[in-house]
């Protein structure tokens, strides 16, 4: 690895590379191997030593074999999560998304002719890139009300799905060796999103609790991050909803720090009890946070549509990197989504659906009930997040359950130190009640056979 970021050019030549501590505790090695390394690249002419100072990057290495590469390969991409969720299973419990049967379909393919009617000439150009002037102005009226808050429609950028923002943000904001914090477990998509990008990884556990704010801070202290990545709203993958002090907590911290805050919000329209705590953008008065609001799990995923509410200063940033990505979302999803979004039909379909998905999860509960798998029952999101028995093999299981045409997705998935994990994620949204109670049933008798 070492060798591959020297002939990329993360280190100009005579530059100081890390300490042997620094880059131990980044790489998840012992001392004694990455000094093992230096030697070996000192041998190889590519490194060099000035007595008690450090090691340097030598003027004129010979690229190495790494060189040959397609310059595509410069950091690994992965979207482990993707490749599962593409497995061919009767039983997906991998699925973060709406059973199609509970989305208005019949109601989206009449209002579509309607959509062409009222805007005839929809097909024959490009939407701003920022977004779609309507729609941005709706939901900017829209985060006023439902979060007390001013918000401009010049401080939207209306984007294809959450996944797009996330990626805008880690291409806009940082550079190789940038440190990136995210809390732990975290969402799969995002850790290999900032891990393609480059970025030095560190976590902070966060718990049923929300996190500890002292840790929190010491990382911000010790590690100087550009950015915190947080879902602190039914969070993916445990469920968890970090409290209102804790919020305002954290946004008096990475104003402190200089850190910025990316809030991603993606179901917080899905609870089954009393409604959460407004977001963390909310609390923030110096402009720290980046929050990014996604529409496409519940109102319709076919149209990809996100929102991110971003401070002024940033925003020019972003509208480039959003330009250079597709220059633009489809202004026709948008104009769809805009219309069926202020529509009474909206609410009525969001009572309809949480009643719907609480009875699912419900489900699935009553089926775990019979094992001594152990969980928080979440109150809201689409998933539930289970730890297995200690003699439990994770691996295996899933093996197993493959060959039961049952897929789920392992905890390791979620955790950005990559460390081995007795969680699993099982999401409850996609399956009807009958599939769900028989995918569980072949889930725990693969457990039962692996144990």
């Amino acid at each position: 690895m070492l060798v591959q970021r020297i002939d990329r050019r993360e280190w100009r030549a005579h530059e100081k590379l890390p300490s042997i501590r620094q880059l131990a505790l980044e790489m998840k090695v012992h001392r004694l191997t990455v000094f093992k390394a230096f030697q070996m690249l000192k041998q190889q002419n590519k490194v060099y030593v000035k007595d008690k100072t450090g090691y340097y990057v030598q003027s004129g290495i010979a690229p190495s074999e790494f060189a040959d590469e397609p310059l595509v390969n410069a950091y690994p991409r992965q979207n482990l999560l993707s490749a599962l969720q593409s497995a061919v299973v009767d039983y997906h419990l991998t699925q973060a998304l709406i059973d199609p049967s509970l989305l208005p379909n019949q109601y989206f393919s009449a209002y579509v002719k309607k959509v062409f009617d009222l805007y005839p000439k929809v097909l024959s150009t490009y939407a701003p890139v920022e977004g779609d002037s309507e729609l941005r102005e709706s939901l900017a009226r829209y985060f006023a009300r439902t979060c007390g808050t001013y918000v401009s429609s010049e401080q939207l950028l209306i984007t294809t799905g959450a996944q797009q923002a996330i990626h805008l943000v880690a291409q806009s904001f940082l550079k190789p060796r940038d440190t990136v914090m995210l809390e732990r477990p975290s969402y799969s998509a995002a850790i290999d999103t900032f891990r393609g990008q480059g970025a030095h990884i560190v976590t902070v556990d966060i718990t049923e609790s929300g996190y500890d704010m002292d840790a929190v801070e010491a990382a911000m202290r010790t590690y100087k991050p550009r950015l915190f990545y947080i879902n602190p709203t039914f969070h993916n993958p445990t469920g968890a909803v970090v409290p209102a002090s804790q919020r305002k907590r954290l946004v008096e911290l990475a104003d402190r720090y200089r850190c910025l805050i990316i809030e991603d919000d993606t179901y917080p329209d899905i609870y089954f009890g009393s409604k959460p705590v407004p977001p963390v953008y909310t609390f923030d008065t110096a402009e720290s946070v980046i929050y990014i609001r996604s529409f496409c799990k519940y109102v319709s995923p076919g149209l990809r549509i996100a929102a991110m509410i971003c401070p002024p200063a940033l925003m020019s940033t972003l509208v480039t990197a959003k330009s250079l990505a597709d220059n633009g979302s489809p202004l026709l999803n948008q104009k769809i989504f805009l219309h069926y979004f202020e529509s009474e039909r909206l609410q009525q379909h969001f009572d309809k659906l949480r009643i719907a998905l609480q009875i699912r999860k419900e489900v699935m509960e009553e089926e775990l009930s019979r094992t001594d798998w152990q969980w928080v029952s979440p109150g809201g999101g689409l998933n539930l997040w289970v730890q297995l028995p200690a003699g439990q093999d994770v691996s295996r299981l899933l093996a197993a359950a493959l060959e039961r045409s049952v897929a789920f997705v392992p905890g390791s998935y979620f955790d950005p130190d990559n460390r081995a994990s007795t969680h699993i994620r099982l999401s409850y949204s996609y399956l009807n009640e009958s599939r769900l109670r028989e995918g569980i049933r072949r889930l725990v008798e693969a457990g039962n056979g692996n144990s």
